[in-house]
């Protein structure tokens, strides 16, 4: 009997998941299990585990796939030891694998695991799909190694391109009987926000948006702080996996179909092409995302200012709008991208705090993390990473003037104004109160 594994990670749906549909058709029996991302095991001084928020998001993410699972007569089970290898090895051996499928996550610690298995088991038939993205590099017109160093060159190289279709879900194969050293998955912690969690859900979100008129008028929205329907609320579903970038443009294409293109839907267009930049981007440069010099090799003029940083993370700044971002963040576990670039860049450029402690907090308060686009964008703010003119600096007092002129999201979200940015010097000593 041929036994397969299915690891999900960023991939939390059944239909158009190419690497779950392709072990399916190999395998008579199939165990599935959720593996966490490896920044829940990591013990360094940057260590975050995630937020209340984005762990219920999470937990009811995977509730519906356990339903979705469930109607198949099949089970999710999840790993919670810190050591998933060990875990792993385990069940391998005890159950007798013979497969073993997975989505390609472009996290570099996703990839060491994956790495690390095959190393261990060579007998075994290891296969993955590309599934986080619009395309294959068998469909890209450039190879890896040739990734352009920022988005625009890319984007003329992709933007014609036509992904496939998404692919319908499979039938899978039973579960095996007498599973240890691993534990079914239930949920312990509700989200209650305000985003679709999970597949279901995910597929009425994608409905819902098209039906509406707001494709229409989406690059007039965009740039919003808040408002109705001024974002597709499709980052969440993203990132978790419960939709896949194929078939957000697959609805996209029918929508201009019946009715009409514009610079709008061609704006959702461009910015799935930017997630799929930072894929490759990703992908390409596997630990360097992590670096402080980035993958330029070039180091800012930042350092860690303790104070500052707490500040900023409790929305204690002297900039209110900068506070009322903060606050929305760790209350919701979502800001629209024109909030994540004012605060990342008020962090960096005012602050001058060391970029990798922000996209840390991000990865720990976003319900929508993903660690190519999170830790690809604040690259770019930090002028590290993809962005040609060395970094972004935005002007806190125009971007309010533009996008709050009347100071109602700073009401919404209690941004009061901090007195003092620091309590003492840098030789360590007490400053004065203004």
């Amino acid at each position: 009997m041929k036994i397969g594994l299915y690891l999900f990670d960023n991939d939390c749906r059944l239909s158009d998941n190419p690497a779950l549909s392709n072990l399916t058709s190999l395998v008579d029996s199939l165990l599935c299990i959720y593996v966490p991302s490896n920044n829940e095991w990591t013990t360094g001084k940057a260590h975050f585990k995630p937020s209340p928020v984005t762990q219920g998001y999470r937990d009811s993410t995977l509730w519906a796939l356990q339903q979705s699972l469930v109607a198949q007569n099949q089970v999710l089970y999840v790993i919670k030891e810190k050591d998933p290898i060990t875990t792993l090895r385990q069940i391998v051996t005890t159950l007798g694998i013979t497969h073993i499928g997975r989505t390609v996550h472009p996290g570099s610690d996703e990839h060491k695991v994956w790495l690390t298995l095959q190393d261990t088991f060579p007998d075994i038939h290891f296969s993955s799909a590309y599934s986080a993205t619009l395309f294959t590099p068998e469909q890209l017109p450039i190879d890896l190694n040739e990734l352009p160093p920022s988005f625009t060159p890319f984007r003329k190289k992709v933007e014609d391109l036509v992904p496939s279709k998404p692919v319908a879900p499979p039938t899978l194969p039973p579960a095996p009987i007498h599973v240890q050293n691993v534990t079914e998955f239930k949920l312990t912690t509700e989200y209650d926000g305000a985003f679709p969690a999970g597949e279901s859900q995910a597929q009425q979100q994608l409905k819902r948006y098209f039906k509406s008129n707001a494709a229409k008028y989406y690059k007039e929205t965009r740039n919003a702080l808040f408002g109705e329907q001024f974002s597709t609320q499709f980052s969440p579903i993203l990132a978790t996996g419960a939709i896949s970038p194929r078939q957000i443009r697959h609805a996209l294409t029918l929508f201009e179909q019946q009715h009409g293109a514009n610079e709008s839907t061609y704006w959702i267009w461009f910015e799935l092409l930017w997630r799929e930049y930072f894929h490759w981007y990703a992908l390409k440069h596997q630990h360097k995302l992590f670096r402080f010099s980035g993958v330029k090799h070039k180091k800012p003029h930042t350092s860690f200012y303790p104070e500052r940083f707490q500040k900023w993370c409790q929305g204690q700044t002297p900039s209110a709008l900068v506070n009322a971002i903060m606050n929305e963040l760790t209350e919701t576990g979502w800001i629209s991208n024109r909030a994540r670039q004012i605060t990342a860049s008020y962090l960096v450029n005012e602050l001058q705090v060391d970029w990798r402690y922000g996209a840390a907090f991000f990865e720990q308060h976003l319900i929508d993390y993903d660690v190519a686009a999170n830790w690809g964008n604040w690259q770019y703010i930090a002028g590290v990473g993809a962005d040609p003119r060395g970094g972004r600096h935005f002007n806190v007092t125009k971007q309010q003037s533009l996008y709050d002129p009347h100071g109602e999201y700073i009401k919404r979200w209690q941004g009061a104004a901090g007195q003092q940015l620091d309590s003492r010097d840098y030789v360590d000593w007490p400053l004065g109160s203004k």
